[in-house]
């Protein structure tokens, strides 16, 4: 069995942190986010190959995985020429193809049980399997209503208060059969949510619903990768490095250096290579990547600091994602919401950077 990963986006809404580094390899702590959904498939032991769906730098993403050797499992890539949409990419990567295909969206996390999703969808004998998860704010939402035998009904996209019916969201997770793929013209971009699934439901072929209740979030934008960090954290996640630890959930790799005199308050991450100076903090929910160096008297609480960067004396970091590399002054103040790139240098004493 095959999964397609659709992993070729630009990652705009991540902008400018996917400028240099593609959507799908942006960390996760120390591992790019692309690990986090391999491991997911791997854990249906039909899977035996994943096909990334690339457009956007696909060679520094190929660079990482190659064969998939290193991961257990064998990794294949398929380059759309030109981007084609979600269903365009679809049938793009899934060419040849003959058995049931599992099609993850590729900047979602979750702890979906594939195995029970891909029975579900032999029991049906469906054409398409479509995982949903439930909102509490629903209206945000494009939201798919289903029947009381777990058939898909209609998609509603966004609807008004007196319109919404469900609370339940596409998941970004199917199992679909690539007989079906001939409706999705070839080399033009086509959306799999507007037009491919429309097509199931207008046709009367079986397309159900698998409704997981756990845990699952969309790293696509600052505020949610943010919050994946501190899901994890938090335990709401399970997976490596807070695995099992217990709070304060304080994660430090053993070659870190912490000076006598640093502060550090958990839950937070300092990775390998890491030196915290005299007289700093590192505070609850910060993730501080390799090779960083926060020196004296600086504070970062609630931050995300990419690797190589340098944080100046009596800095403070609030709240706020910094790109590799990047250095920030003496005494200047970045305070929450700000997203700075790779390389992002700023003067000492600095002020009002949200």
């Amino acid at each position: 069995m095959k999964a397609i990963l659709l992993a070729g986006g630009q990652g705009t809404r991540l902008r400018p942190l996917t400028i240099n580094t593609p959507k799908p390899i942006v960390p996760i702590f120390n591992r790019p986010f692309l690990h986090y959904q391999i491991d997911l498939l791997k854990q249906v032991p039909e899977i035996d190959e994943v096909i990334l769906s690339l457009n956007y730098q696909p060679r520094r993403i190929e660079a990482i995985f190659g064969d998939g050797a290193s991961r257990g499992i064998r990794i294949r890539y398929v380059v759309e020429p030109e981007p084609l949409g979600t269903g365009g990419a679809v049938r793009y990567a899934g060419e040849g193809l003959t058995e049931s295909v599992v099609v993850l969206n590729g900047d979602v996390l979750t702890q979906v049980d594939l195995a029970a999703v891909i029975a579900l969808h032999r029991q049906r004998q469906a054409r398409a399997t479509i995982v949903l998860t439930p909102v509490a704010h629903p209206e945000a939402y494009g939201l798919v209503e289903t029947d009381a035998a777990g058939n898909i009904r209609r998609f509603l996209e966004k609807p008004a208060p007196g319109e919404i019916t469900t609370n339940h969201i596409n998941a970004g997770i199917y199992v679909l059969e690539p007989d079906t793929f001939d409706r999705i013209p070839p080399g033009v971009p086509w959306s799999i949510e507007r037009r491919y699934f429309p097509s199931l439901i207008e046709r009367r072929e079986t397309f159900v619903a698998y409704v997981d209740e756990g845990y699952w979030i969309d790293i696509g934008t600052p505020d949610k990768y943010t919050q994946v960090h501190r899901d994890i954290m938090d335990g709401r996640y399970a997976t490596m490095p807070f695995l099992d630890l217990p709070p304060p959930r304080t994660a430090i790799a053993p070659d870190a250096r912490i000076d006598p005199g640093a502060a550090i308050e958990g839950p937070c991450f300092i990775d390998g290579g890491v030196v915290v100076r005299r007289g700093a903090r590192v505070g609850p929910y910060s993730v501080i990547g390799r090779d960083t160096q926060i020196d004296e008297g600086a504070s970062v609480e609630g931050a995300i600091l990419w690797p190589e960067c340098r944080i100046g004396r009596g800095a403070v970091v609030r709240d706020a994602i910094v790109g590799r590399g990047s250095r920030l002054g003496d005494g200047l103040r970045v305070d929450r919401g700000a997203v700075l790139g790779d390389e992002t240098v700023l003067t000492d004493h600095a002020r009002g950077l949200a």
